[in-house]
């Protein structure tokens, strides 16, 4: 049996989340937005596969294994061909991921480190499916793709931390998903996803489906890039000698296999919906709207030619923050009376980017 769900979970004023960005002294308030949810399980790799391969779409085109950042796509993790020496009974480097082979992720957890399961082909004969660690584990869990899973050692938990890859430079994506395998029950294995200053924009649970050797797919798209690092907690229970998995009856443990997410990058910028202005009796009302402007400070309201800009505002108009965008409104008082006026926007990013928008022209009155 199996289960597909795609959800639109649409932005809620309750959701909203205030938080500073202290190096530049900016305001933001950070709610979820819209957050699109691809999710499904099964008995059979076959039953979820379709979901994956939407999250993948969703996403874009797969980036090669390569330091820098892309403009768009995405990176993936199918831990297939981690080396012997880095698989079990070895430990992964946390950072494997960003230094070894860049892909732009850095794992932590409380635990006592990461493992990715032997091949079959192993030097050392070491049981596969985490047979090193437990017997029974070969018949709890399955991969996804062949051959190799992943777990956190001593914890159910793990962090997931993004950077441009290659680099200790944070960097944001605009989604990320995982396959699990042998969820049993509901509501203990999920998902949250964070954005800067380690907001929080909701956990999400993974659909289980009782047995052993079952898969789950959770993954979660946002409109922008906003998503700084994600915490997976998988099951109730860590791995370990003698811990069995009882598919519900008071144990259940999971481990996972591939890992999709967004290509890591910068934050987006402002996007501008639109930017018009009007003339009253005494001033130009400028009125612009944003469709999202994750990554932005604020904004400067500049006059004049191309090469003769004058800024207007004495202090930054604090960004609201909004991944949905938001509506402003600038009064010009000193405007000239007469003649064509232009007038332009300058987002400024978190990074100290700048984004101009205009000319916007605005005619005698």
């Amino acid at each position: 049996m199996s289960s597909l769900r795609i959800i639109r979970v649409l932005p809620a004023a309750a959701r909203r989340v205030a938080f500073l960005v202290v190096a530049l002294a900016g305001l933001f308030a950070a709610p979820p937005g819209s957050a699109a949810v691809f999710s499904a399980t099964g008995t059979l790799a076959s039953t979820i596969q379709p979901t994956v391969d939407s999250f993948r779409i969703a996403l874009g085109a797969l980036n090669p294994n390569v330091a820098g950042s892309f403009p768009t796509g995405r990176r993936e993790i199918n831990w297939d061909g981690v080396p012997d020496n880095f698989s079990a009974p070895n430990l992964l480097p946390g950072d494997f991921f960003n230094v070894n082979s860049p892909r732009g992720v850095v794992f932590t957890t409380v635990g006592t480190g990461f493992q990715v399961s032997a091949n079959s082909t192993n030097p050392t004969a070491t049981p596969v499916q985490f047979g090193n660690i437990d017997p029974s584990y070969p018949g709890t869990f399955e991969p996804f793709s062949l051959q190799r899973l992943f777990t956190a050692l001593g914890s159910t938990r793990l962090n997931v931390h993004f950077f441009i890859p290659g680099t200790s430079i944070p960097a944001f994506v605009r989604g990320f998903g995982a396959v699990f395998s042998d969820v049993d029950l509901p509501d203990q294995t999920t998902i949250q996803f964070f954005g800067p200053s380690d907001v929080s924009y909701g956990s999400f649970s993974v659909s289980p489906t009782p047995g052993s050797e079952t898969y789950s797919f959770l993954g979660v798209t946002f409109p922008a890039n906003i998503v700084s690092r994600v915490q997976i907690s998988n099951g109730n229970f860590a791995l370990g000698a003698g811990v069995t998995d009882q598919n519900g009856f008071t144990r259940d443990l999971v481990v996972m296999d591939d890992f999709i997410y967004g290509e890591p990058s910068g934050p987006t910028a402002a996007t501008f919906a639109s930017f018009v202005g009007h003339r009253t009796r005494r001033a130009v009302v400028l009125h612009w709207r944003t469709a999202q402007e994750v990554g932005v400070v604020g904004f400067n309201v500049y006059r004049g030619p191309t090469g003769h800009r004058v800024r207007l505002n004495r202090k930054l108009v604090a960004a609201k923050g909004s991944v949905a965008g938001a509506r402003y409104v600038f009064r010009d008082a000193h405007a000239p009376r007469h003649g064509r006026l232009r007038y332009w926007i300058d987002a400024v990013g978190t990074d100290g980017s700048h984004l101009w928008r205009g000319p916007l022209l605005v005619s005698a009155g």
